[in-house]
């Protein structure tokens, strides 16, 4: 696993992003309110490294995802991919961008045109954004499907011939034919079998070594997180509560939201499973469209005190590269 030695710059700087959808209702279809589905999120993703985003479904994971790569008109905030701030660029002059960031999706089936064969889904963005030639680019597309390990002579078949493993190693391709510096991977086996997993993410990891790749890894799954991330942020309701690296996190997790989730991941050896405490949260997570005033988590907090219904918890470094959004926290440090 690549080490996060202090001279490594950022790749991506995200400050105070902001991804709020609005609401309207009525017959003259008046905005009412707005979902906040990411709500004022700040983190860095340094080069060469894998940042992990956990949080149970709804929380704004995804969208964060593609708010950074700009697939929507953010709200508000920051977006810096190498060095060139995106955040208010309109969508046509984003086009020379493109090759620099790219996305794998969550289901292989609906990302890919089941009226395009493998190469021409593969060929694709060549054709948008380079002026290779014919045999150039049929070359490139058998060097990308060698490279995931799909055999050339499939190259002229169509997805619904592959299956789901196959049909996700095809998107990975598409999404190096550009040479690309940072790939957003939303979910990307969450739709495939146990089995299918472990060779997906491991040709993951193979690619970022050879290509030199930096990942923002999306996933409800912490133990495929633990093993392919470098540092990991944790989402709830539209906001990270605790960002730290791998092993810190999961050794000595600071926020209350951060141990539910952690004691929620199964544990394999059965002396160890009747040993372990796991944290039932009570209550169901607040619309996103009518968040708490406090904190966001003060709902279902099982530690939770009369400052965090009122007064947002700052997000801070609580420790060296370790930061958290919990009013418990400092509390207790004073």
């Amino acid at each position: 696993m690549l080490d996060m030695s202090k001279d490594r710059k950022a790749l991506v700087s995200i400050r105070d992003l902001k991804m709020h959808f609005p609401i309207y209702a009525g017959l003259l279809r008046r905005r009412v309110g707005e979902v906040k589905a990411v709500d004022g999120v700040s983190f860095d993703v340094m080069e060469g490294e894998t940042l992990g985003l956990v949080g149970e479904s709804g929380c704004g994971k995804s969208t964060c995802g593609r708010a950074v790569l700009r697939l929507y008109d953010i709200t508000s905030g920051s977006v810096s991919i190498d060095g060139t701030e995106i955040g208010a660029t309109p969508q046509p002059k984003l086009r020379t961008m493109r090759p620099t960031m790219q996305m794998v999706f969550q289901d292989p089936q609906a990302s890919l045109n089941p009226r395009m064969t493998v190469e021409a889904i593969i060929k694709e963005p060549l054709d948008e954004h380079t002026n290779l030639s014919e045999d150039e680019k049929r070359a490139k597309v058998g060097d990308l499907m060698d490279a995931v390990g799909l055999n050339r002579k499939f190259a002229k078949r169509y997805p619904h011939a592959f299956s789901g493993g196959q049909r996700q190693r095809i998107g990975i391709a598409r999404a190096l034919a550009l040479n690309p510096k940072f790939i957003v991977c939303d979910e990307p086996i969450a739709a495939l079998d146990v089995s299918i997993q472990a060779q997906v993410v491991n040709l993951l990891e193979d690619l970022q070594e050879q290509f030199g790749l930096t990942y923002l890894f999306i996933s409800h799954d912490l133990s495929m997180v633990r093993h392919i991330a470098t540092r990991v942020a944790v989402m709830y309701l539209g906001k990270i509560v605790e960002l730290a690296p791998r092993e810190s996190l999961y050794a000595d997790p600071l926020h209350p939201y951060t141990k539910a989730l952690l004691s929620a991941v199964p544990e394999p050896d059965p002396s160890l499973a009747q040993t372990t405490e796991r944290i039932i949260l009570q209550g169901d997570v607040p619309s996103p469209a009518n968040p708490p005033k406090g904190c966001n988590f003060c709902t279902r907090c099982p530690a939770v005190m009369d400052i965090c219904k009122e007064v947002e918890p700052d997000y801070r470094e609580v420790k060296p590269g370790h930061f958290t959004a919990c009013h418990l926290l400092k509390e207790t440090a004073s």
